[in-house]
């Protein structure tokens, strides 16, 4: 394989895996952080230690396993789902939780898929 069809290759392999998709590559966490204050905010919290009280706390959701942590509301369904939030898999979740996880609580989607970009890469900073 040629050394300029590595790059492609490569990002075919991680979308495959679902660790990255086209949208989550190009995402700005900037952007995002906005997008969070603005939409997701309402519901979600981010600070170490705190409870959410209507949608779990957000600090670490990448790499960490769906429905794991001490959030009292989680459906059934996303704490059997058994899955870690990758970049890939939270932009299919943005764009349809309830295509994601049937029964899933959480109701609200981005359509958009830049949107979904910048957002993923605003959680993926939110390191614990």
């Amino acid at each position: 394989m040629k050394s300029s069809q590595l790059i492609p290759a490569a990002v075919a392999l991680l979308v495959a895996a679902g660790l990255a998709t086209p949208a989550a590559a190009a995402g700005d966490a900037t952007k995002g952080a906005t997008l969070f204050k603005q939409r997701c905010q309402l519901c979600h919290v981010i600070a170490p230690g705190a409870k959410g009280t209507m949608a779990p706390n957000l600090l670490g959701v990448v790499g960490r396993k769906a429905g794991s942590t001490d959030f009292a509301m989680y459906s059934p369904q996303l704490k059997a789902y058994g899955k870690v939030w990758t970049p890939g898999l939270i932009d299919q979740w943005l764009a349809s939780p309830a295509k994601l996880v049937p029964g899933a609580r959480m109701g609200i989607n981005v359509s958009d898929a830049k949107d979904r970009a910048d957002a993923v890469a605003y959680l993926a900073t939110l390191k614990k």
